[in-house]
């Protein structure tokens, strides 16, 4: 189980990384003509980091039980 945590964190991590360089870049995003606003990768980054977050103390408090 500690693999997924870790694998699971890093992947969630990287998506974190992705989605605060598209919003602090501005990049344009655009899904079947319609444009998706700055402000939800800013979202999408929180969501992504706390999950990122999550995984790693998972695999901390796995490491340590008690």
């Amino acid at each position: 189980m500690a693999r997924y945590e870790i694998v699971s964190g890093v992947v969630f991590a990287l998506i974190a990384l992705a989605q605060l360089i598209r919003a602090i870049l501005r990049l344009p995003v655009q899904v079947d003509g319609l444009t998706i606003p700055v402000w939800v990768s800013f979202v999408a980054a929180g969501i992504t980091g706390g999950l990122a977050i999550w995984a790693f103390q998972l695999r901390t408090r796995s490491a340590h039980p008690g």
